[in-house]
């Protein structure tokens, strides 16, 4: 949808925000880490939806829309989750519900991000796990199921729906918005990519290779001009992981022992249990990491590696340091990293 006035339409700056991991932190420390970031010179919130850590080391999952609703109250940035599945544990509707009570509460701040679900987080509704292609086609059903309850609940009417996997009856959403908010795609592959270009009012990735980055970014241009769109007025969005503690070594440990995920190069969205993971962790080692997360104490290789995504033409970015010293790495990039981006 292409009518949405929004704080995240691009406008040639750049903002770098705060991801929220919630498999990591109690939610009071994840709100008091995204207001601390704020006043460290991070604007926005990515927060990330969880029913289940990763790994039990992380050690905590709490649910997403309850902190938004905190974070709104503590900061003045954006605001969205990174990204929740909207076709297992919860209905498109209720999905939408949230997000237009996000909106409602935080006008032209918020921000839906949309993906297809993992395994880990989605399987405790019990049901049938299907392959990567149907989860798609869910996911690319229910954001036509949000947007046509967005479109029609904005005009004061009523609606329903009938797909393939989705049913609603006639309704409307009663507490909206002035405006919905934007509808985003997390998305790494170029079939998706078209699509969310097409669809979708911008794209949410993670850090890859600048190539298949590029590619995506082709993709999604491609699908934004086919719907009628200026891809150069929908947002590029990035979350990016990172190691940052005051010596290498502790920077090294931090990323295997807190964020073990990141070094495990196979796809991860079948498996179930955080106790599985950590079985699978113990076969990850420092090597495993190279071309996936910059892990040093050095601020300065950070910031080259975060300019290198902006300069490939992200709006915004969002970074996660995976250690617990979050207050020490705030500060220090809040100083040091952030103040020397430029578009």
């Amino acid at each position: 949808m292409t009518d949405r006035a929004h704080a995240l339409t691009p406008d040639g700056t750049l903002t770098v925000g705060y991801a929220a991991m919630l498999e990591q932190f109690h939610p009071r420390e994840a709100v008091d880490l995204t207001a601390f970031a704020e006043e460290h010179g991070f604007s926005g919130c990515m927060a990330a939806d969880h029913f289940q850590p990763w790994v039990p080391q992380q050690g905590h999952a709490s649910f997403v829309w309850n902190v938004l609703a905190a974070v709104g109250e503590r900061t003045r940035g954006d605001l969205g989750p990174g990204v929740t599945c909207p076709s297992f544990r919860f209905h498109p509707a209720i999905v939408a519900q949230a997000a237009a009570t996000l909106e409602a509460m935080n006008p032209g701040r918020s921000w839906l991000g949309l993906g297809t679900g993992e395994a880990l987080n989605e399987h405790v509704v019990p049901g049938y796990w299907p392959e990567a292609g149907e989860r798609s086609r869910r996911m690319w059903e229910a954001v036509e199921l949000i947007n046509q309850l967005f479109a029609a609940s904005l005009k004061g009417r009523d609606t329903k729906f009938a797909g393939e996997f989705f049913k609603m009856e006639t309704t409307r959403l009663w507490s909206m918005p002035e405006a919905a908010p934007p509808v985003l795609v997390a998305t790494a592959g170029p079939i998706n990519a078209r699509k969310t270009g097409k669809l979708a009012d911008g794209m949410i990735t993670v850090g890859a290779p600048l190539e298949k980055i590029e590619g995506l970014f082709g993709r999604f241009e491609e699908g934004a001009r086919e719907a009628g769109k200026d891809p150069s007025a929908m947002p590029r969005i990035l979350q990016l992981h990172l190691s940052w503690a005051e010596t290498d070594e502790q920077a090294l440990r931090n990323a295997m022992t807190e964020w073990p995920n990141g070094g495990m190069k196979f796809p991860k969205a079948d498996i179930r249990s955080p106790f599985e993971f950590e079985q699978m962790a113990k076969l990850v080692r420092a090597e495993d990491f190279e071309g996936r997360m910059v892990i040093s104490s050095d601020p300065d290789l950070h910031r080259a590696e975060i300019q290198r995504f902006v300069d490939l033409g992200f709006d915004r970015v969002y970074l996660h340091n995976v250690g617990r010293n979050q207050r020490e790495w705030i500060e220090v990039f809040g100083r040091d990293v952030l103040p020397k981006l430029t578009r």
